[in-house]
């Protein structure tokens, strides 16, 4: 019988190649070791992808800076700030970003798709991802698909983030087989700085990172097998301690993390109200 495909999303297999005990801990152990308490990042990235994915629902007319304010407070998410003067003033750095970036967008201009799941197969990948934005531009061969992904980390990036990006180029390489046509033009727009950065793929870029997936999937099948006939979880899914351990959700149930010096949920935030 034929090996059964491996379902995955990028982030998915980007769990298992920052820390496999973290994989185990998040797709494999049932049931799910309790996770400790919610990000402040996390909650002011999922509000600020939720407003710009509500901006490209209202009709074009409507689209507009001023639109912003209504928009992040019907999607702000309060859980992991430190108390509610750091939450209010990392509400004001969000909104500052939000007006900016949006007076620079085309209200005109409709994405090929807003959040939007693109889907492929391989030999051994059933793969599925929701991309930010995907959009449509005019290439030398005509139209063609660009992957758009908002960031809103602290650091700022560099093209070498957008070239070495496995989860854009999965992106791409679905969206190409949605759209049918090429999809090689992947964007990081850092919303705090205002900064774009941008890498053009060829198919054979492309293809290295769908191989580099597919070996990332048979390790992982491997070892499930291995944990089904009986192998010691732990040796199939080792730790990969370094400095993510600090922000690891299941850091307290890890022997490796717990000795971590640990994060407080709004670490990552405390500069926006410094």
């Amino acid at each position: 019988m034929p090996e059964k495909l491996f379902v995955c999303t990028p982030s998915k297999l980007g769990t298992y190649t920052d820390c496999p005990r973290r994989y185990r801990y998040s797709y494999v152990d049932r049931p799910t070791p309790p996770k400790g308490p919610p990000w402040a990042h996390n909650s002011l990235g999922a509000s600020v992808h939720t407003a710009m994915k509500n901006w490209y629902m209202l009709p074009p007319e409507r689209r507009e800076p001023g639109a912003a304010p209504t928009l992040l407070k019907a999607t702000w998410v309060r859980e992991g700030y430190r108390d509610v003067e750091q939450e209010r003033a990392t509400y004001r750095r969000a909104l500052d970003w939000l007006e900016t970036y949006l007076a620079g967008l085309d209200p005109e201009e409709q994405p090929l798709g807003v959040e939007r799941v693109v889907a492929a197969k391989t030999s051994v990948l059933a793969l599925n991802g929701r991309a930010d934005r995907i959009d449509e531009r005019t290439g030398p061969e005509g139209p063609e698909s660009v992957i758009v992904d908002y960031k809103t980390g602290r650091s700022g990036l560099s093209a070498d983030d957008a070239r070495g990006s496995q989860a854009l180029a999965l992106y791409a390489f679905a969206a190409q087989r949605v759209f049918r046509r090429p999809c090689r033009r992947v964007e990081l727009h850092h919303l705090p700085t205002g900064t774009v950065v941008a890498h053009e793929h060829t198919e054979e870029s492309l293809a290295r990172q769908v191989r580099r997936a597919e070996e990332t999937a048979l390790d992982i099948m491997a070892a499930e097998k291995a944990v089904a006939a009986g192998a010691d979880p732990d040796e199939e899914f080792p730790v990969n301690p370094g400095s993510l351990c600090g922000w690891c959700d299941f850091r307290k149930v890890c022997p490796a993390g717990s000795s971590a010096p640990a994060k407080d949920p709004w670490t990552a935030v405390e500069h926006l109200s410094a």
